[in-house]
């Protein structure tokens, strides 16, 4: 929709006179302005029952030149004024005024007067009324626009959109709610406010980050639900922080209440063999429900970490497995929710990079809802503090997103609302924002006082009644006799429902039938020790290596690739020709097409990934004419499986947090995510410490997401050497995940191929060579592809063991600066030792190879500095070999900038290890 503000914002007289100038010549206005004009006149023309080929000698037989048809005018423009900016006066707020947002609704700056009130106006036929008084039409525009729901969607373009957007809005929002929704809101609002009462009375001081103040929530949920599952959602995947957690456990979960009090008196059974938990209010949890319309959906609620909003690409990622692997992509059938606070909403990053996503093909989901329970402050910060837009969900117009904002002691506009907004999502798969502007009863926690710094606000907090109180009130005073009936017997029931909960009556757990990435789940099994001492077999046979290879290297008869790539795919070819040998990026893609090849399921993304950073993947190809691509893993023949692969946004925190989703979704399909460089994973870290590392101690969840950091001391500076390898080290416990630093494309083969082949998954951290890719040393031969499994350690096959003094065990790209001396020099009493898997490490491997060469000294050697890389982690878990290291000096950087200084570290090194 063409954006109409100099409409609604110029001056009457300003108007006037460019709608004379268009009267007398229509092409002398500016062409979008005369559209404008041309519009108002078939709507002024069908108004008077007018054909709209008179529409403009109508106006003028009507309003002649007098005043008329600039009244007319400014009633439409105060119809579109309202439509605009409505929502900036709109009584959104239940505690206090709202700001004066310099809203220009008034009947004067629409060239109109009090007495125009009663004069009849065609333009009521805009918004479903017909024409009817200038009072009428102001008035609906009014509880329509501007009483406890404002909306904001003058910045979508989709005219369809806003079309569907102002009906729902001025032709079905006044609508009365049927008994039966009213006494359901009642329902929700009463156990919303009766768990919070009966915690507060029981678990007196116990954080428990309570939704007091917004118990609308409940309903509004209850109502999302309902709605989505009549427009035939089969699941709803939910992803929240932590206040109202427990009550949206408990009311809309079904979450036993045994089940939520075990947790707090310390009670609760948990598998330690499989985790050491975590506090009640982060954990997740998986029903299936039948609504009152008898409609059965599942419900998830993810498990969060403190780290606000962090668990947002979580649920979008898990969204889209689920949607890709259960429902054949179809989104209608499942729909994301996220429940923000106001504060976190508007302050963290995370939100914006998943909004972004929405639309993108590798990240979509059909349309996200996205509900704020906004309690106009942040810890102890108050609104003024915490955002410098008006509104903190003002990020939504970057994605033309529409946003309710609705008063929560209105729980009917609430349910309104968000029915709109849900069948919103499903006629356009687009995001869609519900702002609920509520309070907070109580401090940050139970135990925090707010007065300390928010007295006047929590004044008028202490006086005032909660949602419950507020709509029984309303009932009583505005309902029919039924629902005063209603309110008085739903007000007996809360107080015997409470009590019954104090005298502890249990619950029933919901019956939960196991949908089939759950069945996927349940077959695997926890890791131990003793599956890390030798890896599984993953050889492929001979038939499907030359089905692999042979696939990888051809395309379609019609498709042009670029010279360039044509000559290194035959380079390829000659080489394997010639020496029997694969490179790389074939055998990465060899493992991802042996993975499909068996039906299974690789997805893949990242920043620039089709062609990979260093220009050696080339996973897509694109015709030279067309701009066509081919995906070279699909193409190979036979496969069942797909391989999925997108270049992602400019984003590490948000697209490694949906990949990890997606992974937590389904386990029979193996998920990457590649830095572009290394060094940029330190983007993603709140993902990686709150989720990877840790989710399985956590939340009892594996997961076997793959992420691949390029590494490698290459002379290109701090920002481009190294992935931090010591961070993920220093993370390593338990069995948590799998770290690689790999030095040959066979064991990269396997070490993929891996990650599916265990009876439990794990994420997996390997350092990706850069330079190495092309390194002749890195290649394999065929043997290696259908032989065996990935290799912990690497023995040396040039020293001569009776002879070795020294042994140099290293990882990733230094071994072939060290192999390159060695093998120059001819020494064969030096032994180099590739430890290709750090952790969990390989102890009893490490300790064979040590009384092989009993006799030598032992060295680790590595690129980083000495207070980087593996040398801290190896001297605390590898006690038992006794060595010394070699490395750079200790350093605040992670690399020189320096090209020369670069050289004479590395070559510090490498003399260092061949000095004897």
């Amino acid at each position: 929709m063409k954006d109409f503000s100099y409409i609604t914002n110029s001056h009457p007289e300003y108007i006037e006179n460019l709608y004379r100038d268009f009267s007398k010549d229509p092409g002398s206005v500016d062409p979008d302005l005369k559209k404008f004009f041309e519009g108002f006149d078939f709507a002024m023309g069908q108004g008077n029952g007018q054909s709209n080929g008179s529409a403009v000698s109508t106006v003028s037989a009507t309003a002649g030149t007098g005043s008329d048809w600039k009244k007319e005018l400014g009633a439409y423009r105060m119809i579109l004024g309202y439509r605009n900016k409505g929502h900036l006066i709109a009584k959104t707020n239940p505690i206090r005024e709202r700001k004066d947002r310099n809203a220009n609704l008034t009947l004067e700056f629409f060239g109109l007067s009090e007495e125009d009130m009663d004069k009849t106006f065609q333009v009521g036929e805009r918004i479903g009324l017909g024409a009817t008084t200038l009072k009428n039409i102001l008035a609906h525009l009014k509880k329509t626009y501007a009483e406890h729901l404002g909306i904001e969607f003058k910045y979508i373009s989709n005219q369809e959109k806003v079309n569907w957007l102002a009906n729902e809005m001025e032709k079905n929002f006044a609508n009365p709610l049927s008994l039966d929704k009213k006494k359901r809101i009642l329902e929700k609002l009463n156990q919303g406010v009766m768990f919070e009462k009966f915690l507060h009375t029981k678990y007196v001081g116990q954080k428990r980050f309570s939704l007091e103040g917004g118990e609308t929530t409940i309903a509004a949920l209850d109502a999302i639900i309902n709605t989505a599952a009549d427009h035939d959602v089969q699941e709803v995947v939910i992803g929240m922080a932590h206040r109202g957690r427990l009550n949206i456990l408990a009311n809309i979960m079904g979450k036993t209440y045994e089940q939520i009090f075990s947790e707090f008196e310390g009670t609760a059974k948990v598998d330690q063999t499989m985790g050491s938990g975590d506090v009640k209010y982060h954990m997740g949890f998986g029903s299936e429900l039948k609504t009152p319309a008898g409609k059965g959906i599942y419900l998830k609620l993810m498990p969060n970490p403190s780290h606000l909003e962090a668990v947002d690409p979580v649920v979008v990622g898990f969204a889209r497995a689920k949607a890709d692997v259960l429902y054949g992509s179809d989104f209608d059938k499942i729909l994301p929710i996220l429940i923000h606070g106001d504060a976190s909403i508007a302050g963290q990053g995370i939100v914006y990079e998943v909004t972004q996503m929405s639309n993108l093909e590798g990240y979509y989901t059909g349309g996200t809802m996205h509900f704020v329970i906004n309690n106009q402050i942040g810890f102890t910060t108050n609104f003024d503090d915490a955002r410098s837009s008006d509104y903190c969900t003002s990020l939504a117009a970057a994605i033309q997103a529409p946003v309710f904002h609705v008063n929560g002691d209105d729980p009917e506009a609430v349910v309104k609302c968000v029915e709109i907004a849900t069948r919103y999502r499903q006629e356009f798969n687009s995001d869609v924002f519900i702002d609920m502007v509520c309070y907070r009863r109580h401090g940050h926690n139970e135990g925090d006082d707010p007065k300390f710094t928010q007295p006047q606000l929590y004044g008028l907090i202490d006086k005032h009644p909660n949602p419950r109180e507020v709509y029984i009130k309303y009932l009583l005073e505005n309902g029919e006799a039924d629902a005063q009936e209603l309110a008085k017997e739903m007000e007996k029931k809360f107080w015997a429902d409470l009590q019954e909960r104090l005298d502890e009556v249990k619950q029933n757990p919901l019956p939960y039938n196991l949908q089939n990435p759950d069945k996927w789940w349940n077959s695997l099994r926890k890791s131990t020790d003793e599956d890390f001492d030798q890896s599984p077999s993953t050889a492929i046979s001979e038939e499907d290596f030359k089905k692999l290879f042979d696939g990888l290297m051809q395309w379609p008869a019609e498709f042009k690739p670029l010279r360039k790539i044509e000559k290194i795919l035959q380079d390829k070819i000659k080489l394997f020709d010639a020496e029997k040998k694969t490179d790389w990026a074939t055998a990465e893609l060899m493992a991802y097409g042996s993975l499909v090849l068996e039906g299974k399921d690789v997805r893949m993304s990242g920043q620039d990934v089709k062609r990979g950073t260093f220009s050696h993947r080339h996973a897509v190809l694109m015709d030279e004419v067309s701009d066509k691509p081919y995906n070279r893993v699909n193409g190979i023949p036979d496969v069942t499986g797909k391989f999925k692969i997108y270049n992602s946004l400019l984003s590490e925190y948000g697209v490694l947090g949906f990949e990890y989703g997606y992974a937590l979704a389904n386990p029979n399909a193996l998920v990457l995510w590649e830095a572009q460089f290394g060094d940029f994973v330190n983007g993603a870290q709140t993902m990686i410490d709150q989720f990877i590392s840790s989710g399985e101690q956590k939340w009892n969840r594996m997961n076997g997401v793959t992420m691949l950091l390029p590494h490698g001391y290459e002379g290109q500076g701090p920002e481009h050497s190294s992935a931090r390898l010591e961070r993920f080290l220093q993370s390593c416990a338990e069995l948590n995940m799998v770290v690689t630093n790999i030095t040959t494309s066979a064991n990269f083969f396997h070490a993929l191929r891996r990650q599916l082949a265990w009876p439990f998954r794990k994420p997996l951290i390997n350092f990706a060579p850069k330079a190495n890719l092309r390194h002749p040393g890195t290649y394999s031969p065929v043997e290696e592809f259908t032989s065996g499994g990935f290799r912990e350690v690497i023995d040396d096959t040039f020293a001569d063991t009776g002879k070795v003094k020294k042994v140099l065990f290293c990882s990733g790209k230094v071994y072939y600066d060290l192999a390159e001396r060695q093998q120059k020099e001819d020494r064969k009493d030096i032994a180099i030792i590739r430890l290709e898997q750090l952790y969990p490490l390989p102890f009893k491997q490490l300790e064979a190879l040590n009384a092989k060469y009993s006799k030598a000294t032992w060295f680790w050697v590595q690129e980083e500095p000495l207070n980087m890389g593996a040398a801290a982690f190896l001297k605390m878990n590898l006690t038992t070999i006794n060595y010394g290291v070699i490395s750079r000096q200790p350093s605040a950087a992670t690399a020189t900038g320096y090209a020369k200084v670069h050289k004479q570290e590395q070559e510090e090194i490498v003399e260092t290890a061949f000095t004897i």
